[in-house]
């Protein structure tokens, strides 16, 4: 599994690689609305910055808002075909270490990737790639995880199909497009977003919210 994150690591590299370089100029400095004040520029700094960090052993910290601001602190004021080289550069050997990584790490990289793809596609009004392989394995990882850590059991329906993910007997069923439950799970949901989805017996939204990073947003994206 660890070899298919590292493709589709690959492939959403590209993707946003090829997004970012399509659109206006202008658009680069656009605030990202589901991220914290950051502009275009500053969550693709943040995608380059991880594998930057990772590869080159600057792990202390990992994945903490300090690690994070100072990715993109670091590459404030540096022009955007610099990221494309840097990305270009550390991203291969980034998905050589994805490839070898034990699983719970190399998803939670992935499942962070596909958050800021959509996040970037947001901001500049160009959303897609909502049946990637990635996204695939991000929702994969994340019904492996709320298992693992015990979490209690829900029964997820969306259009793939039915999902158990937790532990012990099933509390909710949630029923919902896959995109808007992960979406939902970062905290780029409101609570009337969530509580709107088809639950039974009644919505208990904090099961939904993917750990403590989250928290659900008081405004609507209008994603």
């Amino acid at each position: 599994m660890t070899e298919e994150h590292a493709e589709s690591y690959r492939r959403l590299r590209r993707r946003v690689t090829d997004l970012v370089s399509e659109i206006d100029p202008s658009a680069l400095d656009l605030t990202a609305p589901a991220t914290p004040e950051w502009r275009v520029r500053d969550v693709m700094a943040h995608m380059v910055g991880v594998a930057d960090d990772v590869v080159n052993g600057r792990l202390d910290g990992l994945a903490s808002d300090a690690w994070t601001a100072a990715q993109v602190e670091r590459r404030r004021a540096v022009p955007v075909l610099q990221l494309f080289d840097d990305w270009e550069q550390w991203g291969p050997g980034f998905e050589q270490m994805l490839a070898a990584g034990p699983m719970e790490m190399t998803g939670q990289a992935l499942f962070d990737s596909v958050t800021h793809e959509h996040d970037i596609r947001h901001a500049v009004a160009r959303p897609g790639a909502r049946d990637t392989d990635a996204m695939d394995q991000s929702w994969e990882w994340f019904l492996a995880v709320r298992s693992g850590a015990g979490a209690p059991a829900m029964r997820f329906i969306t259009e793939q199909g039915e999902a158990i993910s937790g532990t012990g007997d099933v509390r909710v069923t949630v029923q919902a497009p896959r995109f808007e439950l992960m979406r939902a799970a970062t905290g780029r949901r409101t609570m009337a977003e969530i509580t709107s989805y088809a639950w039974i017996p009644a919505p208990d939204v904090h099961m939904l919210i993917g750990g403590p990073l989250f928290t659900i947003r008081t405004e609507s994206l209008g994603e």
